[in-house]
C-alpha cells in the first residue's frame, strides 16, 4: 500500500506550485488598457465606492440603535482602522500598478493559492454588492412613488414564498444595472465621466444638508435632558465602530484601477489618501448636523435624513436629500461594475480563470465579455434573489482581502530583491549587477539550479545588509537566525503572528460568551497569545527592510500593517456563524475551480520547465576564488541524465 502514497518530493513540488508568486513584467507600465485616469478621476471613484446609501440610511441607524449622538467618534475610530489597510493598499498600489486589487497584491508576495481565494471572494463580495445596492436604489425610488412600482408587480406578475429568493422580481433593480454594464462597456473615460456627474451632484447635495444642518443645530439634542453624548457608552461607540467600518471599504476600487492610471505611483497613494479623508469627513460631519437637528432618539432608520428635515418644517428638502441619495448609489454600482471585471480579467490573465475574460476590447480598451457576462449575472441576482439574507456576506470577503494584503506589505518589505527585478521601484539601491568585477568589490553572479541561492560575504563588517537579514545590532544576540535565508524567518514569523491574532481574537470574542472561560484561564490565554503575537512582532522588526524607495511607502512597517490585521480579524469573528458556513461553502466552490482549471492553466506553471533548465547560480566574492566559495555551500553534484555537470564546467574555466 506504501507505494500508493505520494513521494515527500512529490509534496514538496505540490506545495511549491500552490505558494508560487508571479513574475511581474520587466515593464509595469506597460498594458493593454488605456492609462487615461488622472489623481481627480480616482479620488472620484474612491468617494462613489464609500460615499453611497450608507451616508444616507448607515448614520440614522448607527445613531438611534448603537451610539446615539457618537456615533461621531464611532465614525472616527473606524477611519483611522480604514486608514491602516487603506495604506496598505496605496503602496502596493504605487509599487505594482496592475489591476487586479488584493488579489494581485497576494499573488506577487504571498502565493497563487491565496490570491486565487481572494480574489475568488472579492468576486462574489462585488456582485452581491452591486446587486444589494441596486435593489436599495429601487425600493429608495419606489418609496418616492408610494410603492406603486411593487404593487404592481405583485398584482400582475405574482409573488413568490421560496427559500433565498426575494418575495417579487425586482425588474427595476435588474434594469438600471443593465443600463450601468452598457456604459461601463463604452470605456474607462466614460465610466469616469459619468461618475463625475453623479459624484458631483452627490457632493452637492452633501453640501446642502451641511449648510443647513449647522442652521437649524441645536445644541440642547446632546444635553443630558436627550440622554447625553454618548447614552450607550463606550460598548455602544465601539459597536457603533465596528459597523460603521463598511462604510468605507469602497477605496479598493482605485486600487483595482491603477493600470488604467496616468502615474499611478502618485496618483493611486494620492486618490486613496483624498477620497479617504473626504469620505470621513462627510460622515462625520453629517452625523454631526443629524443629531444636532433633532434627538437622537427621534430619528427614523429607514431616511433619516430627509425625516429630519421634514420634521424641521423643511419637507421641500426632502426631494434634494432623496436625490443626492440616488447619485450616490448610482456611484457605487459604476464602482462595483467598474471594478469587478478587472479583477476577473486579472485572474484570467494569469491563466488562473478563463480564458475567454482576458480578451481586451481593442477600441474601448476594456475587457467587454467579463463586463457584460458580470453585469448579466448581477442583475440576475437583484432580479430574484433575496439580498438581505447574503449582505453581511460582503463584509468577510472584504475583511480577508485587507487581512491578505496588510500581511503581503510585510512580506514584500523584507523580501531580498534580485537584479534587474521588475518589481524594484524607482529610486531604489540597485542590486550588484554581474557584469562587476573583483575590481570593484561588488558580487559577481552566475545562474544555479536554485534561484534562491544566495551567498553572502564573510566579512561582516564590510557587507551590505539585504533585506530580510538580521540586523547587524541583533546579530551577537540572535546569531543562530543568520543561517536562515534572507526573508524566511520573516515569513515564519508573519505566519506565527497571523495565528496568535487568531487565537488572540478569538479568546477576546468567545472566551466568556461562547466558550464560558474562568477569570484565571481567559487572563492566562490572553497573555499567552498577546507575548506571541509581540514576540512575532519583534522578530520580524529585527530584520533589515527595503530602502525607502521614490514610491509611496507605509509608515511603522511592520507595526501598521500588524494593526491592521488584528482588527480585520476581530471584526471577521464577530460575524455570524451562517455568515461563516457560507462563506466555507463558497471557498469549496472555489477550491475546485482552482484545482480543476486554474493550477494547470496558470501562466507561472507554463513557466516552471523553463526554469527548471537553470542548472547553477554561484556568486563570486572578491576576496575568493570560485571553486572555494562553491565547494563550501553546494550540495553533491548529481547531475541529472543529459544535463552538463555545470559545477566541473565552470571550476574548469
Amino acid at each position: 500500500m506504501a507505494r500508493w502514497l505520494p513521494r515527500s518530493a512529490d509534496l514538496t513540488r505540490f506545495c511549491q506550485k500552490l505558494n508560487r508568486v508571479k513574475t511581474l513584467e520587466d515593464d509595469m507600465m506597460e498594458t493593454s488598457f488605456n492609462r487615461c485616469l488622472s489623481t481627480i478621476d480616482l479620488t472620484l471613484l474612491g468617494i462613489g465606492g464609500m460615499v453611497g446609501s450608507g451616508l444616507y440610511v448607515l448614520t440614522g441607524t448607527v445613531a438611534k440603535e448603537m451610539a446615539g449622538p457618537a456615533v461621531i467618534v464611532s465614525f472616527i475610530i473606524a477611519g483611522f482602522a480604514s486608514l491602516l489597510a487603506a495604506l496598505c493598499y496605496a503602496e502596493f498600489g504605487a509599487r505594482v500598478p496592475k489591476t487586479g486589487s488584493a488579489y494581485m497584491f497576494t499573488y506577487v508576495s504571498v502565493g497563487e493559492i491565496w490570491a486565487f481565494l481572494i480574489g475568488w471572494n472579492v468576486l462574489l463580495e462585488y456582485m452581491i454588492g452591486g446587486a444589494a445596492v441596486a435593489r436599495a436604489w429601487s425600493g429608495y425610488l419606489d418609496s418616492i412613488f408610494n410603492h406603486k412600482i411593487k404593487n404592481f408587480t405583485e398584482t400582475h406578475i405574482g409573488t413568490w414564498q421560496v427559500p433565498f429568493l426575494a418575495h417579487y422580481p425586482d425588474f427595476l433593480a435588474a434594469t438600471i444595472l443593465l443600463v450601468a454594464t452598457a456604459f461601463i462597456s463604452f470605456g474607462a473615460k466614460v465610466s469616469s465621466w459619468l461618475n463625475h456627474v453623479f459624484s458631483a451632484v452627490s457632493i452637492g447635495v452633501i453640501l446642502f444638508i451641511l449648510i443647513m444642518g449647522f442652521v437649524l443645530a441645536q445644541p440642547k439634542n446632546w444635553g443630558a435632558q436627550e440622554g447625553g453624548f454618548a447614552p450607550y457608552g463606550l460598548s455602544g461607540i465601539m459597536a457603533g465602530t465596528a459597523t460603521c467600518f463598511y462604510a468605507f471599504v469602497g477605496f479598493d476600487v482605485i486600487a483595482a484601477s491603477s493600470e488604467e492610471a496616468r502615474n499611478p505611483q502618485k496618483a493611486v497613494p494620492r486618490a486613496i489618501a483624498f477620497s479617504l479623508g473626504l469620505a470621513t469627513g462627510a460622515y462625520i460631519l453629517v452625523s454631526m448636523v443629524l443629531t444636532l437637528m433633532v434627538p437622537w432618539h427621534t430619528l427614523d432608520p429607514d431616511s433619516a435624513l430627509a425625516d429630519a428635515f421634514y420634521r424641521r418644517g423643511y419637507s421641500w428638502a426632502g426631494f434634494l436629500v432623496a436625490t443626492g441619495s440616488i447619485c450616490a448609489m448610482n456611484t457605487v454600482l459604476l464602482s462595483n461594475l467598474f471594478s469587478l471585471p478587472r479583477i476577473v480579467y486579472a485572474m484570467a490573465e494569469d491563466g488562473l480563470f478563463f480564458q475567454v475574460f482576458s480578451r481586451v476590447h481593442p477600441r474601448t480598451q476594456v475587457p467587454v465579455i467579463g463586463i457584460v457576462v458580470f453585469g448579466f449575472l448581477m442583475a440576475l441576482l437583484a432580479l430574484v434573489f433575496d439580498l438581505e439574507a447574503l449582505v453581511q456576506f460582503l463584509s468577510i470577503g472584504t475583511l480577508l482581502a485587507y487581512t491578505f494584503v496588510a500581511a503581503s506589505i510585510i512580506v514584500l518589505r523584507f523580501q531580498q530583491q534580485k537584479a534587474g527585478a521588475p518589481t524594484q521601484p524607482a529610486g531604489s539601491r540597485p542590486s550588484p549587477e554581474p557584469r562587476e568585477g573583483p575590481a570593484t568589490g561588488e558580487l559577481k553572479e552566475y545562474e544555479s539550479f536554485s534561484d534562491k541561492l544566495q551567498l553572502v560575504d564573510r566579512d561582516k563588517s564590510k557587507e551590505h545588509r539585504e533585506p530580510g537579514q538580521l540586523k547587524a545590532a541583533f546579530e551577537p544576540y540572535l546569531e543562530f537566525l543568520s543561517d536562515f535565508y534572507p526573508g524566511e524567518v520573516v515569513t515564519v514569523a508573519v505566519v506565527t503572528l497571523m495565528v496568535s491574532a487568531v487565537c488572540l481574537c478569538s479568546i477576546l470574542v468567545f472566551g466568556n460568551t461562547h466558550l464560558h472561560l474562568p477569570t484565571w484561564s481567559y487572563s492566562l490565554l490572553l497573555v499567552l497569545f498577546s507575548l506571541g503575537f509581540l514576540l512575532s512582532l519583534l522578530l520580524i522588526w529585527v530584520h533589515e527592510q527595503q530602502r525607502s524607495t521614490q514610491t509611496f511607502q507605509i509608515p511603522l512597517v511592520p507595526l501598521s500593517p500588524a494593526l491592521s490585521i488584528v482588527l480585520n480579524i476581530y471584526l471577521m469573528l464577530k460575524l455570524s456563524y451562517v455568515t461563516w458556513l457560507r462563506f466555507t461553502v463558497w471557498l469549496i466552490l472555489g477550491l475546485l475551480v482552482y484545482f480543476g482549471y486554474g493550477i494547470w492553466h496558470s501562466k507561472e506553471n507554463l513557466r516552471e520547465p523553463q526554469l527548471q533548465r537553470v542548472s547553477a547560480h554561484y556568486v563570486v566574492f572578491p576576496s575568493g576564488s570560485l571553486e572555494e566559495t562553491v565547494q563550501a555551500v553546494q550540495p553533491s553534484p548529481q547531475p541529472a541524465a543529459g544535463m552538463p555537470d555545470t559545477d566541473t564546467d565552470e571550476a574548469k574555466r
